[in-house]
């Protein structure tokens, strides 16, 4: 079976956050498992792309609107990923350095879907799957069966679009129409959602199965999803949730290359007590209190609004006993309260604003608890890298996070969970860790086992994928 993902991010050519991920490793187990997979994302200028050796494998043209524009793609010749990865660019839109925040964003993203519409449209023979990722690709599986350029091909190929985050849906007025390639306006309003053309809507209107990240996601957006509450539930149907995975090869403190000290099952203890040695020594904290760790996007749907009042007190309820250690960039006014909790606390909270790959990687390994506060969490997947690094996990009941963490208090538990996004919620559950750490440090070890075998690498959802598609055909 050959299948080609379309999205805006793929790591680690390109990436802002878990949709990177997952577009970065879903195709490499999927073509472990025999299977032909190929990724599609526009050529960003990063890092990455300079490093590699690149092969123009196509030219093309097309309109944005009654702009006439020229798009080439280049594929990376070595298959250094394990999977057959396209560029496409289009000079003067995607030659960018950042992958999202443009005013143009709109444009964009409009021109990235035709041009790969073009494209596959030009091949002699058809991919079984065109597996499309987030509000960026949306359109696709639009111009698939109404656009006029290539419908007659392509029409008869079943395509499944991802939900990542419906919070974001890429909508744009009308007025702006003219931006979109020649389609059927007899089917237009599959375009239509309160008065706008949203992408989001359209693929969740026009794919022939939609997915989200979890199972538990699935629920929430038919009661939960920005708008969308009521075209989620009427398209239930045709709709499954399948938990992220994580790739187990990256994800690794025995061979992690980011660490200075690496460690096993057997070797938990001694291992994470030197990488958090290494951390506090970074950061001015001192190694015999637990170490919480939040690493993510300072915005509000990560409930980080919250955590400079959380740490504060926490802080007061457990004086000379915690320690806090924050990274990540978002919102100004987050990033700047927070650094300001470094000058009075700066005995137990340390920030690092911005991110490091490094960096993170080191915080899974080194801390005791990772804290996850979040508001909406699609699925999450720090919380599977701490538990790959025999850190506990301290997360708010909510879509993935939910599916992956039991808590301690259950039969089976292993994590701590809380209900609501609140100051209070955060206190009582840290307060629950802060406990464990000091009185049951026996227990802490056993969990911290028992979590780093718990198996959530790609292969069960790549399968899941897999005959996803085998149920299309």
């Amino acid at each position: 079976m050959e299948i080609v993902h379309v999205a805006a991010e793929c790591f680690p050519m390109a990436k802002a956050g878990g949709l990177g991920d997952v577009v970065g490793a879903l195709p490499k187990y999927q073509a472990l498992q025999g299977h032909i997979a190929k990724v599609v994302v526009p050529m960003h200028r990063t890092e990455f792309l300079y490093q590699q050796q690149w092969e123009l494998v196509h030219e093309g043209s097309q309109y944005l609107g009654p702009q006439f524009f020229h798009y080439s793609v280049i594929k990376e010749k070595t298959n250094l990923l394990g999977f057959d990865l396209y560029l496409i660019d289009i000079n003067g839109l995607l030659d960018r350095e950042k992958i999202y925040g443009y005013p143009d964003d709109t444009e964009r993203f409009i021109a990235f879907q035709n041009a790969v519409c073009d494209w596959i449209n030009s091949w002699k023979h058809l991919p079984d799957i065109i597996h499309c990722h987030d509000h960026h690709t949306g359109l696709i599986p639009f111009l698939l069966q109404y656009g006029y350029d290539c419908k007659d091909r392509l029409a008869a190929i079943p395509s499944v679009f991802t939900v990542h985050n419906a919070q974001y849906a890429g909508a744009f007025d009308w007025q702006r129409k003219y931006l979109l390639p020649a389609c059927d306006m007899l089917h237009w309003s599959l375009l239509d959602w309160h008065h706008q053309i949203n992408p989001l809507a359209a693929a969740i209107k026009t794919a022939w199965k939609v997915t989200t990240v979890s199972p538990g996601y699935l629920l929430e957006l038919r009661s939960s999803a920005a708008g969308l509450e009521k075209l989620f539930d009427h398209e239930k149907d045709k709709s499954v949730g399948i938990l992220n995975g994580i790739d187990t090869d990256i994800w690794d403190p025995a061979h992690d290359p980011y660490l200075l000290f690496h460690y096993t099952v057997a070797t938990v203890a001694a291992g994470k007590r030197k990488n958090k040695e290494e951390l506090c020594r970074r950061f001015g904290l001192d190694p015999d209190r637990p170490l919480f760790c939040f690493i993510g996007r300072m915005v509000a749907e990560k409930a980080a609004d919250l955590l400079p009042g959380a740490i504060a007190a926490c802080v007061a309820a457990h004086p000379e006993k915690i320690n806090f250690l924050i990274l990540g960039s978002g919102e100004n006014q987050i990033e700047q309260q927070l650094e300001l909790l470094t000058g009075p606390l700066q005995d137990s909270v340390g920030v690092h604003i911005g991110y490091q790959e490094a960096l993170s990687h080191v915080m899974y390994a080194g801390a005791d608890f990772l804290l996850m506060p979040s508001r909406v969490e699609p699925c999450g997947l720090n919380q599977l890298y701490a538990l790959r690094f025999g850190t506990i996990p301290v997360v708010r009941a909510v879509g993935g996070l939910k599916d992956t963490v039991k808590d301690m208090g259950d039969s089976g538990g292993f994590g701590i969970r809380f209900e609501q996004p609140s100051v209070e919620d955060i206190l009582h559950a840290v307060s629950r860790a802060v406990a464990l750490y000091y009185e049951a440090p026996a227990t802490l070890q056993k969990l911290r086992e028992q979590i780093m075998q718990i198996d959530h690498s790609w292969k069960s959802a790549a399968t899941q994928y897999l005959q996803l598609y085998k149920s299309l055909k």
